[in-house]
């Protein structure tokens, strides 16, 4: 039997001792490298490449565009902009974060780093809005493709009356607290998963027929929601009352993966990801799930670069200093 890649050797190409044993220049390094990859700055306000080196008293890398005269550093206009930690510290925490598989709560990130848990909870928000800039504009399938599309509900739970006699069905709309929504992802056969969240799966049909092409062939389950995605798709439809798969290719499973891994993390690390936040953790674990047979290495690389491409975020930055607030 063949071993699984994530026991291998192939999967551990970088650890987190590598990164604490970096000295802050050799951070520095790794992320110059990252942002720019010639090694030289360029300002980020007018990309003018002429610069000088003003580095602060206290050691911090810092430098002066020519042109607008404006000084720049190398979180400056990236997702980590305002930061208070070193450079070595956000890279442990890149590292961190993708070394677990089904998510990384902010609780542990927190103590992992000896940081405050609203510093670890931000910061992990903004490694899983890098993740998700990935997903921008990305539309699935095509001509011989095959994308599965399925939902999951999140949130909303009531909690049952002590005594029988006064318990009401959750199921019945009257009695749910407005709270629930659902996790609609369409996921291409040996190509990238998209996830996105809506109120109802029925909310979800503008937005599936803007993501996939249309001479794509959808794998569907029961569900009534997806009844008028036949008049433009090619619809297969499986009953999971009756089977898991069928003859010709017709299942979901690549969907349901995608859903274990979701229920893993919130299960196992999380515990509540419902409300506002569902749909980040969402991307963060569709991110994962397309990636996941990529060596950690690469994997903080890649975020890395996602991180440093992004602007800063207008959710996050400043969050518990609004004075900050982009």
């Amino acid at each position: 039997m063949s071993q699984h890649f994530l026991l291998s050797a192939r999967a551990r190409t970088l650890s987190l001792g590598q990164v604490l044993r970096m000295s802050n220049e050799e951070a520095e390094q790794a992320f110059i490298r990252v942002r720019w990859p010639g090694g030289k700055p360029i300002c980020p306000s007018c990309e003018c490449s002429i610069v000088w080196d003003c580095r602060k008293a206290n050691g911090t890398a810092r430098w002066r565009c020519k042109a607008c005269r404006k000084s720049f550093s190398i979180t400056s206009g990236t997702i980590f902009a305002h930061r208070k930690m070193g450079l070595r510290n956000y890279l442990a925490a890149i590292a961190i974060f993708c070394n677990e598989v089904k998510g990384k709560s902010a609780l542990a990130l927190s103590r992992d780093l000896g940081v405050q848990y609203r510093t670890a909870f931000v910061l992990a928000h903004k490694l899983r809005e890098s993740m998700a800039s990935e997903m921008k504009g990305m539309k699935l399938g095509g001509q011989g493709e095959t994308v599965e599309i399925d939902g999951m509900y999140a949130g909303g739970y009531v909690k049952p009356a002590n005594n029988k006699e006064n318990r009401r069905d959750r199921r019945l709309a009257k009695n749910q607290n407005g709270k629930r929504k659902v996790v609609v992802v369409v996921r291409e056969r040996g190509g990238r998963t998209l996830p996105a969240v809506f109120k109802t799966e029925d909310a979800a049909l503008g937005w599936i027929n803007a993501r996939v092409a249309r001479d794509t062939r959808l794998m569907a389950d029961e569900a009534p929601s997806w009844n008028d995605l036949a008049a433009r798709y090619q619809v297969e439809r499986i009953n999971h009352q009756e089977a898991y798969s069928l003859a010709g290719g017709i299942y979901t499973n690549n969907a349901k993966s995608f859903f274990s891994r979701v229920r893993r993390g919130e299960i196992g690390h999380h515990h509540h990801i419902s409300g506002p936040y569902l749909v980040r953790y969402a991307q963060e674990s569709a991110w994962r799930e397309d990636y996941r047979r990529v060596d950690n290495g690469r994997q903080v690389d890649m975020v890395s670069r996602l991180a440093m491409a992004c602007r800063p975020s207008v959710d996050w930055s400043g969050y518990w200093q609004r004075h900050i607030r982009v």
